[in-house]
């Protein structure tokens, strides 16, 4: 593992956390400089830890990508926010994003109320501040700032990136001094094979974004390198009635044929070799009582 040797070197673990689409996955990706987490207008995206790491003057910043906070119904909810607050409970830091087109609605103000039991050092990220005055903005970090204690105060567009190098600054100089915990060149803690899967799933939701619960799950069952070197992978979109099945295949297959195609390029990308890929639709019903699957995806099984 290279490490610089003119300065003491820092590294330490930044949640983001928030409310469903404040932006947190895109700001993840802003910040490392590359994707690493999945991107779709579909609320809960995210559903386990997506963990990016980024270098900025000789520190190792590894930003966790969290699901959305929200209020849970179903048992895969509960597993998702309760995800959500550990991973900010086992951060060195805690920033916590908000949509300031939407302002302080209940999504928002459920995190801040939560605030008070996160021991960490918290900054706010103000997000999309690109589509609201400049005024409004001052009045909603200063409303913001009544309900929990902040370090630090940023306005940013993720989308554009602008305002993210005062971030990435602010928290290589705030983690912990320490040495790297990851290679120079890692930019991400997931296996492979469940990033080509979250990748499929990416644009399962972009093809079908109204047509789809966000139960649906996709998981990669094989991959293997062959010989030209190339990779076979086969993954399984798991959906959990006959109807949504017909739905993903689409008339004569075309639209799981397109789902595949956008899917086997930027999986080629991420590889960085040719990718054969072959996508299987199956029913799987009540799969989101089932242990095993909060286990693939990475989430703890809520007892009740």
């Amino acid at each position: 593992m290279s490490q610089p040797t003119a300065q003491p070197t820092r590294a330490g673990f930044v949640a983001l956390i928030g409310a469903p689409n404040a932006g947190k996955s895109t700001l993840l990706n802003q910040l490392v400089g590359s994707k690493v987490s999945i991107v779709t207008h579909k609320v809960q995206t995210t559903r386990n830890l997506i963990r990016g790491i980024a270098l900025h003057d000789g520190a190792q910043i590894i930003y966790v990508d969290t699901p959305g906070i929200f209020r849970p119904r179903r048992r895969l909810d509960r597993a998702m926010v309760s995800t959500a607050w550990g991973g900010a409970a086992d951060a060195d830091l805690v920033a916590v994003l908000v949509d300031a087109k939407k302002g302080l609605d209940d999504g928002a103000l459920g995190v801040l109320e939560r605030l008070g039991d996160v021991r960490q050092p918290k900054v706010l990220i103000l997000n999309k501040v690109d589509l609201v005055r400049r005024d409004t903005l001052l009045a909603l970090a200063a409303e913001a700032s009544r309900h929990a204690t902040f370090e630090a105060v940023f306005m940013v567009s993720a989308l554009t990136g602008d305002g993210v190098p005062d971030v990435t600054a602010w928290f290589a100089a705030h983690v912990p001094a320490g040495p790297w915990l990851y290679p120079e060149d890692q930019i991400s803690d997931l296996p492979i094979r469940q990033l080509a899967a979250e990748i499929t799933r990416e644009k399962v939701f972009l093809r079908l974004h109204d047509e789809l619960p966000y139960e649906s799950t996709v998981e990669t069952e094989q991959w293997k390198e062959l010989k030209d070197g190339s990779v076979r992978v086969e993954q399984v979109i798991y959906v959990t009635r006959d109807s949504q099945k017909r739905i993903v295949l689409g008339e004569k297959g075309q639209t799981v044929k397109a789902i595949s195609m956008a899917a086997r390029k930027e999986i080629a990308e991420m590889a960085e070799k040719p990718v054969h890929l072959f996508l299987f639709v199956k029913v799987r019903e009540n799969w989101s009582d089932d242990p095993e699957r909060y286990r693939e995806m990475g989430l703890e099984f809520p007892k009740a």
